[in-house]
């Protein structure tokens, strides 16, 4: 398997499936670790880190997830690959934007990714589309048991397993699960859902992780600290309490739309397919927001020229490093909007 042949489909993040998955748009679940004997990346060396992912990804490549995996060598890959990585989420920005030594290893069908000296020596990472965070805490602890059969991890009885970031000492795992909220933020209500959830020590942060705007309306929320509590109480409590009360809000100001501005909200949808599948030029951040109000009227009822599945294809392939990969070559900024509307209307004045 390639890269190349990798991205032809969306992928598992965006498959459109899954419990709540109206709202829920994909799930994440992961685990930090450091080897033990070696020094956090902070303050390794290049020959360090050369032996760090050395060893890692040897004793990945000796476990069952190697099989039918891909290994990206990301301090080689071109900038684009490095994007196309980033924009599918199996590595993050910070990732391809650091130096030295690191790679990825990804699952075929995507559901997994361990990314080699990114903040930690490893940090392995389960996806699953809608809400499966039982499902998939069980599949993320099934990767854990098998690398570390083969790498031996910084760990202290008191404090448990020793990170980088102090936020992820103790069981160094991170619940991360990513939604729509387009009706909270029409309403006006997205603030006072994201001060809510920061007085619970949650992180909420847009559509790349920390410092990104949420685009597409697509917020995550994850928790911010695990020392002193266990890996079942952290993923029990987003399964059955947090995430499930932020979909009544938004389910709730979806039947308020509904309600009281039901001709409003159906403009809106019409419109924004109207640009898409017209505009002559239209950057990423446009097509994103435009995207999102067309993926509210579906899951409502109030749309059906187009599917979900369709509607990821198009969230996806218009970001810009897969745009040009679809091109075969680097755009200017310029030449991506121009693509981009040529994409956008071939797709969807062929769904009429």
């Amino acid at each position: 398997m390639t890269l190349d042949e990798l991205i032809k489909t969306p992928g598992e993040w965006l498959r459109g499936t899954g419990p709540l998955s109206d709202i829920v748009v994909s799930s994440r679940v992961r685990l930090a670790r450091n080897v033990a004997d070696f020094p956090f990346l902070s303050t390794a060396g290049a020959s360090e880190r050369t032996e760090i992912c050395r060893h890692v990804s040897d004793g990945i490549s000796r476990t069952s997830l190697s099989k039918d995996s891909l290994f990206v060598n990301v301090q080689e890959a071109d900038v684009l690959d490095q994007q196309v990585l980033v924009e599918r989420h199996l590595i993050s920005r910070q990732h391809a934007a650091s130096e030295g030594s690191r790679g990825v290893v990804i699952a075929h069908d995507e559901t997994h990714a361990l990314m080699i000296n990114e903040e930690d020596h490893l940090r392995m990472q389960a996806f699953r589309s809608g809400l499966q965070l039982e499902a998939l805490w069980e599949d993320i602890n099934a990767v854990d048991d098998a690398v570390a059969a083969q790498v031996s991890f910084a760990f202290d009885r008191q404090f448990g397993f020793l990170t980088a970031c102090p936020t992820n000492v103790g069981t160094g795992l991170r619940v991360s699960v990513m939604l729509h909220l387009p009706a909270l933020k029409m309403t006006r209500e997205i603030e006072r859902v994201a001060r809510a959830a920061r007085d619970m020590h949650l992180a909420v942060r847009g559509l790349h992780g920390e410092g990104t705007e949420a685009a597409g309306d697509l917020y995550q929320v994850s928790n911010q600290t695990t020392l002193g509590k266990t890996e079942e109480g952290i993923v029990r409590t987003f399964q059955s309490t947090i995430i499930p009360k932020i979909v009544e809000y938004e389910r709730a100001a979806r039947e308020s739309l509904l309600k009281h501005s039901a001709t409003a909200l159906d403009d809106k949808v019409w419109r924004a397919f109207g640009i898409l599948s017209h505009a002559r030029r239209i950057s990423s951040e446009e097509t994103q927001a435009l995207l999102s109000p067309i993926r509210m009227g579906v899951n409502m009822g109030r749309f059906d020229v187009i599917d979900i599945h369709t509607l990821n294809e198009l969230f996806l392939y218009t970001q810009p490093a897969h745009l040009q990969k679809r091109h075969g070559k680097p755009l200017s900024d310029d030449d991506r909007d121009v693509a981009r509307a040529e994409y956008l209307r071939k797709q969807l004045l062929h769904t009429r």
